[in-house]
């Protein structure tokens, strides 16, 4: 039996906000590294922020991401764990969006996105390039101040997959999970077992039901384990993102994390069975058929094991009932969770609220109640983030602490009602 734990996160990320951002992630794999994991998957672009937009086009955003980069791996952050880190990456004058997958201390392969979105309200294509070349990988250069740093020149930079030596692991990036032609299909066929796939995918009514759908059919049809990470908070922009990294094996999900939270960091972990995904895969004739002529995909060696050796008592993480918010809920915390990151981060003491007695007022003042429903349970709960900036924003001053949702809401909301002529 061929053990392997892995963690997924959600992260609050700000665009452009390195130090935090930076904090969060070392934080997450700190998590991971605790709960005994040897793989650990971040949110796309997680060091920069997703919604940076235009200031992805400049040089800087990339540099302070190898920065941050430089700084994680100077660290023992990555001893023991494979950790893949998005973020965007320039190579022979194009910008392409990355997972960055790194080990011991050293930069082991640098992933870059296929398929990017580009409809509603993606415009990845106005930022980065995407990579059409699935027959090689080839070298890449690291910044001299990276490569002095860790002590390596090159890396390979491409699309492929990591072969170890008891396991072999590839990326998929957000869009690509709901692509006709996804990379994940040659994957299996290739003999590959675990995909991570860095998402950057906001709220939107029922749209977790197709996430869910889509990461189980991938396992179902193609068997594997299938790690999931999101961003999860407003990052600046008017999105809100929803989390709920999840980890799914053979069809069923074993691991979800929560989609609408507070929380500035969330890891989840499983301990998968590797053995399962190939007699999964082996009892299905069609698939051994495709695999036996299969289309070789590029791949790097690393000499190194991930896996865990088998003890009495070690059993794989059950499949959980998938948990979804009816369409009442969605609309109550997606927009109060984005309030509380907006208030917080813009250092702001409190909303105003105009009155005229419709409904677009009237469902303000409810969304800014379940808000401050929702600080008071995390502060009982124990989120010391939370608690500190409650206590910011709500002025409490001696040792106060909130404890009423009401009472924490008549500091920090404020009605007033401007008439017109017409009413």
């Amino acid at each position: 039996m061929r053990l392997l734990r892995v963690a997924t996160c959600n992260l609050n990320q700000w665009a452009m906000d390195f130090d935090t951002n930076l904090r969060n992630v070392k934080e997450s794999i700190s998590r991971a590294k605790a709960a005994g994991a040897a793989v650990r998957i971040g949110p796309e672009l997680e060091l920069t922020g997703y919604g940076c937009e235009d200031h992805f086009l400049e040089q800087d955003t990339t540099a302070h991401a190898w920065e941050c980069l430089t700084d994680i791996l100077s660290g023992d952050y990555t001893d023991n764990i494979l950790c893949s880190i998005g973020m965007p990456v320039i190579f022979n004058s194009v910008r392409y969006n990355c997972q960055v997958f790194c080990l011991n201390r050293k930069i082991i392969m640098i992933r870059p996105k296929m398929s990017l979105a580009n409809d509603g309200n993606y415009r990845e294509f106005r930022w980065f390039s995407a990579w059409t070349f699935k027959d090689k990988i080839v070298d890449f250069q690291l910044p001299i101040e990276v490569s002095e740093a860790i002590s390596q020149e090159t890396v390979p930079f491409g699309y492929g997959y990591i072969q170890f030596l008891d396991v072999s692991v590839a990326a998929e990036t957000c869009e690509e999970l709901f692509t006709a032609n996804a990379p994940r299909i040659d994957l299996a066929l290739n003999g590959v077992e675990v995909f991570m796939n860095a998402s950057g995918s906001h709220h939107q009514l029922r749209k977790l039901n197709l996430r869910i759908d889509s990461m189980r059919n991938a396992t179902l049809l193609c068997g594997g384990v299938y790690m999931y990470a999101n961003h999860q908070g407003c990052d600046g922009g008017r999105l809100y993102y929803d989390g709920c990294c999840c980890i799914a094996v053979n069809g069923d999900v074993v691991a979800q994390g929560s989609q609408f939270s507070l929380k500035d960091v969330e890891v989840l972990d499983a301990l998968v069975d590797l053995d399962a995904v190939s007699s999964y895969r082996a009892s299905v004739s069609s698939f051994r058929e495709q695999a036996s002529h299969r289309t070789n995909v590029p791949f790097v060696n690393v000499p190194y094991k991930l896996c865990q050796s088998f003890r009495s008592g070690m059993v794989p993480t059950s499949p959980v009932e998938v948990k979804y918010h009816c369409p009442e809920e969605e609309i109550a915390f997606g927009p109060s969770c984005w309030l509380w990151d907006y208030l917080r981060r813009s250092q702001a003491s409190g909303f105003l609220l105009p009155l005229s007695g419709g409904a677009d007022s009237s469902s303000v003042a409810a969304i800014v109640g379940c808000m401050c429903q929702l600080v008071i349970k995390d502060i009982e709960e124990g989120d010391e983030q939370v608690k500190v900036d409650a206590l910011r924003i709500g002025q409490y001053k001696d040792g106060e602490i909130p404890t009423d949702s009401r009472e924490f809401a008549k500091r920090l909301f404020y009605t007033v009602y401007m008439g017109t002529e017409n009413r």
